[in-house]
Formats: structure tokens, sequence, C-alpha cells
């Protein structure tokens, strides 16, 4: 398996063949610096404010599919073989706005300006994938895009006025699918360290050959390493063009989700099948996040504060391990070691996470705690789940991120329940093994305490509403 040497995309329309001389470089910087495309801003550099965004077409069976990402932790290895679309590229017929510019300007939606380019693009790629214009979906939208001025009064009456005007006759983007696959034959010999393998058996022989190379999924997390810890990384696999990694499949025995299924790619069906699981990945980052952020890799990375992780653990998911000529399942609970320690051989990684059946059938809560409301790092994350046998609770299972240095399932708690009837008394006790399971740390997400306190606060609420439970207490008691 050789280097990637060199990349093609679409840039605004334009055939674009670039040389990967910086396997580090951001697609930012590429539009930045190289091609002038000054349009997209540099704010935060961390995914966060959306003054970055672009919009990226990928070829989806003979049509393209477009997003909105953010440039500034995409790396630009990344958009081989894809269109790329900057606020320069987009506009109306015959040189006027395009509709979504027209209608921030006829509303009022710009002030300073600044963000005004990543306001259009996420709007751009709303209008152009046809979604509702209702404000709560505008709201999902443009929760990754900050204004310090305006205000999103504006902004949003100038997303449910945008399809008002008239459409465009045609957008300045590859409208052929075929022009964003026709360029597979650039894998050269280089002196390049940065990998795209195509296949998992080219995927193993380079994990065979580097098995401390880093493993690139969406890059949400690993793009921080470069802008924020000013990392170098000697070598990077990208697992972006591996179709077998990627895929939703809703099963007779149960969901199976590939490793690079992004949070957009799964959080219809998940929504579907366990509602507050979806609200959480609602919650989870931005839209620029979700699409580009996978599930895999918000698990790989092993992070005490990960949202999936906890929510799959209670939800009895397991992962599928895999290495050149060996595969093995695990429960994902035993995947977490220690802090930053994951039971991943040399060679070996994350390849799919499965989610039995029976687990639609579970009673199941959870929430998600943080500062802000919307795109925000969780301080505690709180799963469970559980079977009712008659009035007593069966298979308690209750895992909780930001606990620990690990995500952890509470097991004294658990005990504390399994097989009761939940009273008040019981609550009581059980929120008292809670300082039994975790001694959580302080830090600038939360206190301790907090953190304890929180926890404490959503088993109570997990139990609120169940039918039988507070109101048989003194039957119990007795």
């Amino acid at each position: 398996m050789s280097q990637l040497q060199t990349i093609n995309f679409v840039l605004n329309g334009q055939q674009v063949n670039v040389s990967m001389d910086d396997t580090q470089q951001s697609l930012l910087s590429f539009l930045r610096d190289s091609v002038r495309k000054t349009g997209t801003k540099e704010g935060c550099n961390e995914g966060d404010c959306g003054a970055c965004t672009v919009v990226i077409g990928k070829a989806n069976g003979d049509k393209v599919k477009y997003k909105a990402v953010n440039a500034c932790i995409l790396l630009l290895a990344q958009v081989d073989n894809c269109e790329v679309i900057t606020v320069e590229g987009v506009q109306g017929d015959d040189g006027a706005l395009h509709p979504v510019q027209q209608a921030l300007v006829d509303y009022h939606g710009s002030q300073c300006g600044f963000c005004t380019p990543g306001f259009v693009m996420s709007l751009y790629a709303h209008y152009r994938n046809r979604l509702p214009a209702d404000r709560q979906t505008l709201k999902d939208t443009l929760a990754g895009n900050l204004c310090r001025c305006t205000g999103y009064g504006p902004i949003l009456a100038a997303g449910q006025a945008m399809y008002n005007y008239p459409e465009p006759k045609g957008e300045n983007t590859a409208s052929d699918a075929a022009v964003l696959t026709q360029n597979d034959a650039q894998i050269q010999n280089s002196t390049a360290e940065i990998f795209s393998p195509k296949t998992e058996e080219q995927l193993q022989e380079l994990l065979q050959k580097f098995p401390d190379a880093t493993l690139w999924a969406g890059g949400t997390d690993t793009g921080l390493w470069l802008t924020k810890k000013l990392q170098h990384l000697p070598r990077i696999i990208l697992l972006g063009k591996i179709a077998t990694l990627n895929f939703v499949k809703d099963r007779k025995q149960g969901l199976s989700i590939g490793a690079m299924a992004s949070y957009s790619d799964v959080i219809g069906i998940i929504a579907e099948k366990w509602p507050a699981f979806g609200e959480v990945i609602r919650r989870t980052g931005s839209t620029q996040i979700r699409n580009s952020g996978t599930i895999g890799g918000n698990i790989a990375n092993g992070s005490p504060i990960g949202d999936m992780a906890p929510i799959l653990i209670v939800l009895g998911a397991k992962l599928v391990l895999r290495k050149q000529g060996q595969q093995r399942e695990i429960l994902l609970e035993d995947f977490f070691i220690e802090y930053g320690k994951q039971d991943l051989a040399a060679g070996e990684y994350l390849a799919e996470i499965l989610i039995s059946k029976q687990a639609e059938q579970l009673e199941f809560r959870t929430w998600k705690i943080s500062k802000r409301f919307d795109q925000d790092i969780s301080a505690v994350l709180g799963a469970f789940s559980w079977e009712d046998d008659e009035d007593k609770i069966a298979n308690m299972r209750i895992a909780f991120g930001g606990m620990a240095a690990t995500p952890k399932r509470a097991k004294a708690t658990e005990d504390v329940l399994r097989d009761n009837i939940v009273t008040e008394a019981l609550l009581d006790k059980a929120c008292q093994a809670l300082n039994e399971d975790f001694t959580p740390l302080s830090d600038m997400r939360a206190s301790s305490s907090y953190r304890q306190e929180i926890a404490a606060s959503l088993l109570r609420k997990a139990f609120a509403n169940k039918p039988v439970s507070l109101a048989k207490a003194d039957e119990v008691s007795s």
C-alpha cells in the first residue's frame, strides 16, 4: 500500500490537483493561504464558531450529497474526490446573489460580517438539501454558527424566507457524481506520510506495517491535536474511503453501525428506536460536527466524557474489532481499561458497533448535562436501562460519563435496585451507593460535588414516571 501523493477535487466548479507536500494542512489553511478564498474565516480553529463553514459534496450513487462542515479541523487530504463549495462559489443566476444571500440582506442578517460567510454556507447546505424552513430545524442547522452582533432573530427570519425567492437555474457546482469518482488512480509511491486506503484489506496491511499510525475518522477530535495541541502526527491513515466501515443496517438480530457512520447518518434510526438517545445526538456538537464526527471515533478515542459510550453500554452494545486475519467481539463496557488505554491490540481497529434487537424492548432513559444546551461537552451524562418484571426491576444497567477516568457502570447502585420495587427509601439507598461507584474530579466543567449531586438527581429522574414505583412505598416498607 503506497502513500497519498496528490489529491484531486472540485473547488467552486473547477477541477483542482494538489500535491500533498504538507500532510498536516487543513482545508481552511489551503483555502485562505494557497488559493486566497478568504471569505472562509478562521475563528476558534476548533470547530465551534462556524466561521470556517464550507459545503462538501460527495458522490452518493449517481447523485452528489451536500453537507456543511468545519474547514478548520478537516484535513485537506480528506476532500480528495470531493466537491468543495466556499462562499465565493455561492451565487444566483447571472452573477446575482443566491436566495440565501439575498434573504440575509433583505432581513438584515449581517452587521460586522465576520460570521456571515459561515451562516451563508450553513443555510446554503440547508437550501441545497431542501430541509424544512421552520424555526426549530433552522436552529439546529445554525447551532454551530456564532454571531455576536446581529442576534439570531434576523438570521432565522432570513432562513425562513429563503425559499420564497426564485430558485437559481443552475448552481456553480459539480452536478455529475462521476466527476467526483474519476480520479481514483492517485495512490503513488512517495515519501508522504498520509494514507487513504479504500478497503479494509489495505487498512490491515498498513496497520501491520505501521501499528502506531493515527487512524483519522471525521477529525472532530484529532483535528484539535493539530490546531490546539500543535502536534505533528508522523503517520496518518484516513478512513473516509472505506465503504465497508460506513453503514447503518437494521437487521433481524439488531442494529449494526459501521465505525465510520457519522452522527448525521445514524440520528434518524436511533431517534426512532430510542428518542432520548436521538436527543443526545442532536445536542452533540453542531450540524457541522455531526456531519463529520463518527460513532466509532467517539468510542475508539476513549474519552471519559464521550457521549456515546455510556448510552451504548446500558444498551448492551458489542464492538467488532478486526486486524489482519482476525476478528473478535467484546462488550463495549470491557473496551475501556483505564484513562487513555483501550482493549485494542497492535494492528487492531474498531470496525462495527452491534446493538441487539432485545435492547429495543428495554426501559431506557438518558440525559446530557452541560453548561450550554447546544454544542457543549458534557459535565455528566447518565444512561439507564432495565426490564420490568411485574413490579420489580430486572437487568438494571446504569452508566455515566464524566464521573470517572473512563465511561463506567454504576455496579453498586445497580445491585441496590436490581430485583426490587422502586420506593423512596430504595432510591435513597441507591443514591448513597453512587458514592461507592464514583469519586469524580473537579475541573473547568463541574466540581466533584456537583457531579455527584447531578448523578443522584438523574437516577431519581429515571424512575420519576415509573407507574408502580413510589406509590407503593408504604406497602413495601410495611
